[in-house]
């Protein structure tokens, strides 16, 4: 029922922004939470960011705390997710997931969400 597509990814250099993009199917985009995860080679999937229905609760992973930021534009079907201050250890795969749930408790287990994206690649060289 809900297609997401990340888009923004690239090879950018230590201390550069990216800013990746979900857009998501649907007229009813604007009823889910929305969250970013990332699979980094050779690691576990990760939580990066939540964001609630209207924005209006966000919450972060403590390694992105302060460089990433999470928004959302639900008139465009589009969640963001703005990284600057990139470090070698951001590149992974940046997926990003729907959940009709609206929990910060719970947005870092990935059965949280019900539909998720095909991820995108950041590269960060040293």
């Amino acid at each position: 029922q809900v297609q997401l597509v990340e888009s923004g990814g690239g090879l950018v250099q230590t201390g550069g922004s990216l800013r990746l993009s979900c857009a998501a199917s649907g007229r009813t985009f604007s009823n889910y939470a929305m969250g970013w995860f990332r699979q980094a080679p050779g690691k576990e999937r990760e939580f990066v960011a939540y964001i609630n229905w209207n924005g209006g609760r966000t919450y972060y992973a403590d390694s992105v705390k302060g460089r990433f930021t999470i928004s959302r534009d639900n008139a465009e079907n589009t969640v963001y997710l703005r990284m600057n201050s990139l470090k070698p250890e951001d590149t992974a795969v940046y997926y990003c997931a729907a959940t009709i749930r609206d929990s910060t408790l719970v947005a870092p287990t990935e059965g949280f969400y019900d539909y998720w994206g095909q991820g995108t690649q950041v590269t960060v060289s040293s």
